[in-house]
């Protein structure tokens, strides 16, 4: 791999956003309230906004969890999910929503056009906006907040929101789920670096609470169709490129190849990871052919920074070892790009 460039970014955000336990003071009376994610959500992002949903409803505020777009069906389970809007389905009730609300809450995203249809409505609404975040380089939008990139998730980040509050009792076993879910995803089951000792005890404090982190597994990560089951075999045998002298893998996907098995919302999860069990590769890549754009997904092991490659070269970001990113150009082209990057940055 090519020499690596740390970036020693803060964890905060330079603006003037006020600490994330000023905004516990406006939660002393009761609200309403708008929370939202981003676009093409994951399991961090609706277990991070479902499970601050469902502790600010028992805390006796009126909330509205708002999805920018609809959820992969293996989210479909969660708690509170039937309470959630789609934007894009329901664009009249969400934007009715966005007008009640007293405050709003932006979870697991720190750029308005991570929402894409919800950016605007975002950026004119005048009401009080709370970032809880662990991306890079916050945007200067939000009036309170927190953006840690050293925590292993969002879901952990609303935990110590809650802990912060004083309401670690309010934590039921739907809360738990949700929560869970997040941190779950995120860290790979437990795998990736980032995966700190504050992050099992999290997980013995939400099992003490009656999660059932073996159903949540299941749910996630055992619930496939048949169709999605032979994709996957579809992809690692006709998609997956392996370059082994650069370390690397590429997993190529048009709309044709999606087509072909009926691909469904979420089906694409973690596809990008497979590559990575080949032994010697580092990076992995997945592109692949959207209605409107060609995206990105990076993810590698050691020290090798996907999110200072996706920033430079494909207008995206996100964490060191897992990042995304899009192109603007056709899918051939952005392959082509791609595997001339990698030629530049791996010397024969």
């Amino acid at each position: 791999m090519p020499p690596q460039r740390k970036t020693n970014t803060p964890s905060g955000l330079g603006t003037k956003m006020l600490p994330i336990k000023d905004a516990i003071l406006l939660l002393q009376e009761p609200k309403v309230i708008f929370i939202t994610t981003h676009h093409k959500p994951d399991g961090d992002a609706i277990g991070s906004m479902l499970g601050l949903a469902l502790y600010l409803r028992k805390k006796g505020h009126t909330v509205y969890p708002v999805s920018p777009c609809s959820i992969p069906d293996f989210l479909e389970w969660m708690p509170g999910v039937n309470t959630m809007l789609d934007y894009e389905g329901q664009t009249k009730e969400s934007t009715e929503a966005l007008k009640k609300a007293d405050l709003i809450f932006c979870v697991d995203f720190n750029d308005y056009s991570r929402t894409k249809h919800l950016e605007q409505p975002l950026a004119d609404a005048t009401q009080p906006k709370i970032l809880i975040d662990h991306h890079l380089f916050p945007k200067p939008y939000w009036n309170y907040g927190v953006s840690i990139p050293e925590k292993s998730s969002t879901c952990e980040m609303v935990y110590d929101f809650i802990n912060l509050a004083g309401d670690n009792s309010v934590i039921d076993a739907d809360i738990a789920a949700c929560l869970y879910t997040g941190v779950l995803t995120d860290t790979g089951s437990f795998k990736f670096p980032i995966t700190s000792s504050a992050v099992h005890l999290m997980a013995a404090d939400l099992i003490s609470k009656g999660l059932n982190h073996t159903r949540i597994h299941e749910e996630v990560y055992e619930s496939w169709s048949e169709s999605r089951m032979k994709f996957l075999g579809y992809v690692l045998i006709e998609k997956m490129e392996v370059f082994h002298k650069y370390s690397s893998a590429l997993i190529t996907l048009s709309r044709k190849d999606m087509n072909l098995f009926n691909v469904q919302n979420g089906d694409t999860e973690g596809l990008v990871n497979y590559p990575l069990s080949i032994s010697g590769i580092k990076f992995a890549t997945l592109i692949t052919e959207r209605n409107d754009e060609v995206k990105m997904s990076f993810r590698s092991k050691g020290e090798f920074d996907v999110s200072n490659f996706a920033r430079l070269y494909f207008d995206g970001g996100g964490h060191f070892n897992a990042s995304g990113g899009r192109s603007k150009t056709s899918l051939t082209d952005t392959v082509a790009y791609f595997k001339k990057i990698l030629s530049e940055l791996h010397p024969k």
